[in-house]
């Protein structure tokens, strides 16, 4: 877990370019807590007007007392709406920042969290700190000021009395010290559950036709029930024993009223106080108690910001390398010398003493079995990866340089499956290149053997749903590969990239390639002997 020290800091720099906000629901919520203690004088003023104990203009102060409530209205819309931008800008803010950080985070071989937990991250716990930023920490600042200035004025009134309410307040702090590791470890075991649920939603709702055709949905249905189940017992026992916490500072809190009650009773029943004076006592008494009380709720409200902090920091992943790209003109080739590659969690290498140049303007088709570390070593020219041992660089006629995130601009991929992302066929081709032409976009589905996509009803602006669904594997497989070739770059990995198209397509596409991007350097992971067969090199992995 998180040191204290460590969250104030990290609360610090998140509320940065929002801190004026802050400050400014922190002010007008003072001002507010100045106005209702002015009531609380001017309520007092009113009675004792009304029962002859002073002079005074009764009509002049029932409108200051009106004009009070009023401004106090006003200053609660004011806040209300600046709480909420703040919000809104904060949230917005921290999912920005750590979608970010995940987006441009180091690949280690597999992600370190399941993308159904960051969610529930980048949504629950994202929300938690920018409600506490915007509305919990300016309300604590006022509800102290309430609390001081409550106390003052009552101490004014009768120091005796001001003493005996103040003795409330040690007991809530010593209780809620004594309950907030025990609720930051229930809001941790909360957190938890929920991103599992998370995980179980997005998972079971993603792979549906699998999980369908499998006929395992009532086990699907029945393993979230299970994690509902989990999540009810751990919130009603965390809201229990904050339930129990909170019934002890009432029961202080009652104990405190029913002594200024009594104190007012008995002073005007001896002619020591005044109708109004009683009035003054129970609304300070009052604003006395809210404070505190609102102060004790605060203490959970913190447990579940430190756990959201925890988690968030958590997303503080390794990042990759920045900088300018390094982009290589006229032919380029990659050399491999003597690279080893082992996983982080493996126990062998899957790569050993591999070394091969793989030429300027060639076409190579990678074998060998699956497992052997064919995508691996298209990992590794994608510098998502990186060698445990020897070298690896891009090189052309003039320079050679070692691979990095930098270099990255000099490929153009096309990974294994369907990849397609939720758009019109358009959208994902403008992934490639985002101010591609219409005819390059024609030229790009020609090369890829797509262009089917013409007789589509809708053509270019045919909705492809998540994956690429309303098309066909093969169909999708092809839009994916015009979408990489709009790429610039002088090296195109190919990852089983015909493993859904029948063998006179794959010729075809394969003769467009090789024909209409000549002088580019052609990399094709492949199972197929025969699309192997028409390469002009060839890497076999053992």
């Amino acid at each position: 877990m998180t040191n204290l020290t460590h969250i104030i800091r990290w609360l610090w720099d998140a509320s940065k370019g929002y801190r004026l906000s802050i400050s400014a629901i922190g002010l007008i919520s003072t001002l507010s807590v100045a106005v209702a203690m002015a009531n609380v004088w001017v309520s007092k003023r009113l009675i004792d007007i009304a029962t002859g104990n002073v002079e005074g203009d009764l009509t002049c102060y029932i409108i200051i007392f009106a004009s009070c409530s009023l401004i106090q209205i006003l200053f609660s819309v004011i806040i209300s709406r600046l709480e909420t931008k703040t919000d809104v800008r904060l949230r917005n803010s921290l999912r920005y920042r750590y979608f970010t950080k995940i987006m441009e985070s180091r690949w280690l071989g597999k992600e370190a969290m399941h993308t159904g937990d960051m969610l529930s991250r980048l949504d629950g716990d994202v929300s938690k700190v920018a409600d506490t930023l915007s509305r919990t920490m300016p309300a604590v600042i006022a509800t102290a000021i309430q609390l001081l200035a409550a106390l003052y004025f009552l101490g004014t009134m009768d120091w005796r009395l001001a003493l005996i309410v103040v003795l409330i307040m040690p007991v809530a702090i010593l209780l809620s010290r004594a309950y907030i590791n025990r609720m930051r470890r229930l809001t941790n075991e909360i957190r938890t559950t929920d991103s599992k649920i998370y995980t179980h939603l997005q998972e079971n709702i993603q792979h549906k036709a699998l999980i369908t055709s499998f006929e395992s949905t009532d086990q699907a249905i029945e393993s979230l029930d299970d994690f509902h189940e989990d999540l009810q017992k751990q919130t009603i026992s965390r809201n229990n024993y904050n339930l129990f916490s909170r019934g002890i500072v009432q029961l202080g809190f009652s104990a405190g009223y029913i002594t200024a009650f009594s104190w007012g009773v008995t002073g005007i029943a001896t002619g020591t106080i005044t109708f109004g004076t009683m009035a003054a006592f129970l609304q300070l008494v009052g604003q006395i108690q809210r404070p505190i009380s609102r102060m004790s709720r605060q203490f959970a409200t913190a447990v579940h910001t430190v756990a959201s902090v925890d988690r968030l920091c958590e997303l503080e992943l390794p990042q990759e390398q920045k900088g300018e790209p390094i982009r290589l003109e006229g032919k380029v080739g990659v050399r491999f010398e003597d690279v080893d590659f082992t996983y982080p969690d493996g126990t062998r290498k899957t790569i050993e003493s591999f070394s091969h140049d793989f030429l300027p303007g060639s076409l190579t088709a990678v074998v060998g079995e699956t497992g052997i570390g064919k995508s691996t070593l298209i990992r590794l020219m994608l510098s998502l990866l990186y060698p445990d041992k020897g070298s690896i660089s891009f090189y052309n006629s003039q320079t050679s340089v070692g691979i990095s995130p930098r270099t990255r601009c000099n490929i153009v991929y096309v990974p294994q499956g369907n990849t397609l992302v939720s758009g019109t066929i358009r959208d994902n081709l403008h992934m490639g290149k985002p101010d591609a032409s219409e005819q390059e976009m024609r030229d790009a589905l020609y090369t890829a053997v797509a262009e089917f996509v013409y007789e589509l009803p809708e053509g270019l602006d045919t909705m492809c749903g998540e994956k690429g669904a309303g098309l066909s594997e093969g169909q999708a497989q092809r839009i994916a590969i015009a979408r990489a070739l709009l790429r610039p770059g002088g090296v195109i990995l190919l990852d089983e990239p015909t493993s859904a198209l029948d063998t006179n397509t794959e010729k075809l596409l394969l003769q467009r390639i090789s024909s209409r991007l000549e002088g580019r350097t052609l990399i094709m992971v492949t199972h197929n002997s025969q699309t192997a067969g028409l390469c002009t090199d060839r890497v076999q992995m053992s």
